[in-house]
């Protein structure tokens, strides 16, 4: 029997193939993957109501619905379809959409333009006219959205983009941290110790306001130091630090007060929140005006109360005296005034003729200012989303303090992971190196280098796996890792080659150096554990993939690597 078809019918060399080829297949290499994949849908967004749908954190990068062709064609030409299942109007944006069917099952035709990046996404669906039917074909579906001017008097080009945020498709199922795809991370300090019960309030809040501000790809969680304080940790991928540190920091504590009476608050008596150009944005009726040195702009946007909550406002409202103006104009003799963290942002007028009533539609407004124009237009549109945000996900229990803000571009993300590789790959060529000049054998040399390879490989088919997020600080911990793992490859190497040990058998030589393995592994468990807490959490990573590094290496690579000495080297 030859020594290589002894070496892979011996059970601990099975044992590391299965392991790595349920690795391989977790990691799912595909290096021409491209195309323009949805990272995040706009709520109450043309795409959104269309059905196309956010995609789910916990399915595969690789499974994530990809954009592969868009088409603008006239109404015209726009036929009904079998696979149409229902529809709905927008104001004058008639959207049809049909079921989630695999476009290549179905074998639906696609037609357009072929979308192979994140450029040609936005190329493509930039200055759309009116009258026109864009249809999106996906790896998924085909989902068709009417943009139809039959209300729209100036015919101009959408005002509103379709509400889908993307980028480049993934090449495997490894999801890259904040220091290799750039985002914003932010340590969040609750001014109190919050329970059980306030802590998942306060993460599932914050969700829902990423979330609702169109930002994806979000970690939430509870950290804690060794010292026992408590953080909440947000990561978010793609993001800048002007768009997140004030909307997370905000308890968001939204009233809307008649005199003294609270009549709704934000969240729960809060059923719809307009988003879209047609009932939201800068107020066309008031206009930019300059005060003073500066600009200042108005907003506004549509909300709709529950039941409750209009019915409160029309028990405050009834016995309010009534005030006319120019012998034209009448309105309530009390104002109702928004409240944002007990700061008053705006008090508007209320029409007489909704004295008593409970009215669920009102329309919502405010103002930014800036030096100029359009930084005073930029302002009032910041605004406007942070208070749609909060008045559609509610307060967090307590204030938030934020200790920590890191920002990183997602270029600068780019360029890590190109220098993780090539230092990567020239540490293994070192060690190779360094290896065979001193054993002076390829069958040491080689299978080392390979079992160096296998141990990566299993790390990052565990980190697809448990869909970990690999950063700066976990490859430091994959490269500890493999740094352990050779050590213990040597061990291995020279007690089965040393000369004082040629009385000893096989077997002996093996107990003896998985003594010394073993000893060195829970040592380094041991030292890591207190990491997986340290620092607020942000050496975590670091901890686990050490940890499941040489875990992986001492119970399925170290005994297939031993295993291989026996055979290619006992005569």
């Amino acid at each position: 029997m030859s020594k290589l078809k002894k070496l892979f019918i011996n059970p601990r060399m099975i044992i590391l193939l299965v392991f790595l080829i349920i690795s391989i297949l977790l990691i799912y290499p595909n290096p021409y993957n491209s195309g323009a994949t949805i990272r995040s849908i706009d709520k109450n967004s043309p795409a959104a109501l269309a059905g196309i749908e956010s995609p789910d954190p916990s399915i595969s990068l690789m499974s994530r619905e990809k954009i592969i062709s868009v088409d603008i064609v006239p109404l015209k030409e726009t036929k009904p379809s079998k696979n149409i299942t229902n529809s709905v109007n927008v104001g004058s944006n008639p959207l049809k959409f049909n079921s989630r069917s695999n476009l290549f099952k179905k074998k639906i035709p696609i037609a357009g333009k072929s979308i192979t990046s994140v450029d040609d996404y936005y190329t493509s669906t930039s200055n759309i006219p009116t009258d026109r039917t864009v249809i999106i074909y996906t790896n998924k579906a085909r989902y068709e959205l009417i943009i139809n001017s039959a209300n729209n008097k100036s015919k101009s080009l959408i005002t509103e983009d379709l509400g889908i945020t993307v980028y480049d498709a993934p090449t495997n199922n490894l999801r890259k941290g904040l220091d290799l795809q750039g985002g914003t991370r932010v340590l969040l300090e609750p001014e109190r110790k919050l329970t059980n019960e306030e802590t998942e309030l306060v993460i599932d809040v914050l969700k829902q306001r990423l979330n609702v501000f169109g930002l994806s790809d979000i970690i939430v969680r509870e950290a804690k130091d060794l010292s026992g304080d408590q953080f909440i940790l947000v990561e978010i991928a793609g993001a800048n630090e002007k768009e997140v540190q004030e909307l997370i920091a905000k308890q968001g504590k939204f009233e809307a007060k008649i005199g003294n009476e609270t009549v709704f608050t934000g969240g729960n008596d809060i059923t719809y929140v307009c988003k879209t150009s047609r009932c939201s944005g800068v107020n066309p009726r008031r206009g930019c005006s300059k005060v003073g040195e500066d600009w200042v702009c108005p907003f506004f946007f549509s909300i709709a109360l529950n039941q409750k909550a209009a019915q409160r406002q029309a028990d405050v409202t009834k016995d309010l005296d009534v005030i006319t103006e120019n012998n034209t104009y009448k309105y309530l003799s009390e104002k109702l005034e928004l409240y944002l963290d007990d700061e008053l942002v705006d008090d508007l007028n209320i029409a007489a003729s909704l004295q008593g009533r409970a009215v669920t539609d009102i329309q919502m407004t405010g103002s930014g200012n800036g030096t100029s124009r359009q930084a005073a237009m930029d302002n009032a549109l910041e605004n406007m989303k942070t208070l749609q945000t909060v008045l559609q996900t509610g307060s967090l229990p307590v204030k938030m303090e934020i200790v920590k803000i890191d920002s990183l571009s997602p270029l600068m993300g780019e360029q890590f992971s190109k220098n993780a590789l090539k230092v990567g790959l020239l540490a293994l060529l070192t060690v190779a190196s360094i290896v065979f000049i001193r054993y002076r054998k390829l069958q040491v040399a080689i299978p080392m280098v390979l079992s160096m390879l296998c141990e990566v490989i299993i790390i990052l088919g565990v980190a697809a796996l448990i869909k970990w997020n690999l950063d700066l600080v976990a490859i430091a911990g994959i490269i500890v890792a493999v740094g352990t793992g050779v050590d213990d490859l040597i061990v291995l190497s020279d007690e089965t080659l040393s000369k004082d040990n040629e009385l000893l058998s096989w077997e002996n030589k093996r107990k003896n150096a998985f003594f010394i393995i073993m000893a060195a592994y829970f040592t380094t468990v041991v030292a890591m554990l207190p990491l997986m807490f340290a620092g607020a959490g942000l050496l975590r990573g670091f901890a686990l993939t050490t940890i499941l590094g040489i875990t992986a290496g001492v119970f399925i690579v170290r005994p297939a690597f031993a295993t291989t000495l026996k055979v290619l080297l006992k005569q």
